[in-house]
């Protein structure tokens, strides 16, 4: 039986499971967790500690159709130069209860579209940030840039506000794919956009990409990969498209008769990867690939490489604290969202108290299912000793962890002395193996490949 077939009677063409950005994952999230919660948090993080800050901006000039992001569509600055007053009046919230001397380890500006805010919004913003907490030494600052939407104005503000990292959405060069998602956006808009960035002595550079989007073929995503390449960016996500319309209706705008099965998403992938490898570049974890001396390489090889809610990281901070519309914040002690709403979250704020809405109190076995999840969606293995020694895990524990996993997915999965391991042709189960770590109902997700 070829690799292929195993795959396929394993179920990775038909499975639906989570990305484990997270665990447990955003749909176990409860309202439970409120504004209390969140505050006693914050109050709890050592004075002089490094965390971890993301801001959310949900707006976006146009609402491309495969994105299945929180984000809302306006043609005015409007509503964004409102949002960004509340974001700033949540910034104060948090300065009134963070201890003192926290300063920041990463930085990083998500949407949406942060790229769309007025130059002197993107100036008069860091200001804020940094009034609240100032980066690190070595710290990273990093922003999504939508090339459609950036111009000199705006990326210099950006470079005088300290970014030394840039992250840009690519998707596909295809100009039929382009259109049939809602996304227009020519490889010349791109590559300016990457010029300009480096030319403001921003090196380093993130891009994301997409297989298994409609009318995809290898020969099509072999082209926009090695447009793609041509920029040399440092590292690069290769994301499968989720096709998720009963969550995301604009979704509902791409025919999914045109969308590859899931044996050609397999294909396509595997294009992709040949690709990058082929260029010199270190594949990280089950869809990243980086450039060698790149930190999130080093950070693999390392074994220090981590997952949160942007993929792979190489950040180490205790604390990641979201702010703005659905948001989600990561403590020691559980997971925090604020409203997903943009209006409910505003109307929070404006009243002088955080717009938590829900999360999760880790409780029972959580923290070591959760690094079992993420040590085999990074490195594919865990180690008993370290489960052991982290987490009081017993060694009759993890055998029965592990045994209904071992039965289910071997070849792909083995058991050895020292822990658990997926071997490279197993890798594309990972998620699935992952997932068997679950202690928790599983909702609707995306396709396993």
């Amino acid at each position: 039986m070829d690799t292929a077939t195993q795959l396929a009677r394993l179920g990775l063409f038909d499975a639906r499971v989570p990305r484990y950005t997270s665990y447990p994952t955003a749909p176990q999230f409860a309202n439970d967790v409120g504004p209390d919660t969140f505050s006693g948090w914050l109050r709890a993080i050592p004075a002089g500690d490094s965390i971890s800050l993301y801001l959310h901006v949900p707006f976006c000039r146009r609402l491309c159709w495969f994105c299945a992001c929180r984000t809302q569509g306006t043609s005015s600055d409007a509503p964004v130069l409102s949002y960004v007053e509340t974001l700033k009046a949540e910034l104060k919230l948090l300065r009134a209860v963070l201890p003192e001397g926290v300063r920041l380890a990463r930085l990083h500006w998500g949407g949406g579209t942060p790229t769309l805010l007025p130059a002197p919004v993107m100036r008069d913003l860091a200001r804020a940030i940094f009034a609240v907490a100032p980066l690190a030494e070595g710290a990273e600052f990093s922003i999504e840039i939508d090339p459609n939407e950036i111009d000199a104005a705006r990326l210099d503000a950006l470079a005088e506000a300290g970014m030394n990292r840039a992250s840009i959405g690519v998707q596909d060069f295809d100009a039929e794919i382009q259109a049939t998602i809602g996304r227009d956006q020519s490889y010349e808009v791109t590559r300016d956009a990457v010029e300009a960035i480096r030319a403001r002595g921003i090196q380093s550079l993130n891009a994301d990409i997409l297989y298994g989007l409609p009318h995809q073929t290898k020969a099509r995503v072999s082209d926009s990969v090695q447009k793609l390449l041509s920029l040399s960016p440092d590292r690069v996500a290769l994301y499968g498209y989720a096709h998720v319309p009963w969550m995301a209706r604009r979704q509902q705008l791409i025919p999914s008769d045109a969308l590859p099965r899931p044996e050609e998403r397999l294909e396509l992938f595997d294009t992709a990867r040949r690709l990058f490898l082929w260029d010199g570049y270190d594949e990280i974890g089950i869809d990243h690939f980086a450039r060698p001396d790149d930190r999130l390489a080093i950070a693999a090889r390392e074994g220090r490489l981590r997952r949160n809610f942007q993929g792979y990281t190489d950040d180490f901070a205790p604390v990641l604290v979201g702010l703005g519309a659905s948001s989600i914040s990561r403590f020691p002690q559980g997971y925090a969202q604020m409203n997903a709403a943009t209006s409910g979250w505003a109307k929070a704020v404006q009243a002088g108290q955080f717009a938590t809405a829900r999360g999760h109190a880790f409780k029972g076995e959580d923290l070591l299912r959760g690094r079992i999840i993420e040590a085999l969606m990074c490195d594919f293995r865990v180690e008993d000793a370290e489960l052991i020694r982290d987490f009081g895990a017993t060694p009759a524990r993890l055998q029965a962890l592990y045994a209904p996993v071992v039965e289910r997915f071997a070849p792909f999965v083995a058991r050895d002395t020292a822990g658990l391991a997926i071997p490279p042709e197993g890798r594309p189960l990972t998620r699935m193996i992952a997932a068997g770590f679950d202690g928790y109902a599983m909702a609707k997700h995306s396709a396993a490949i």
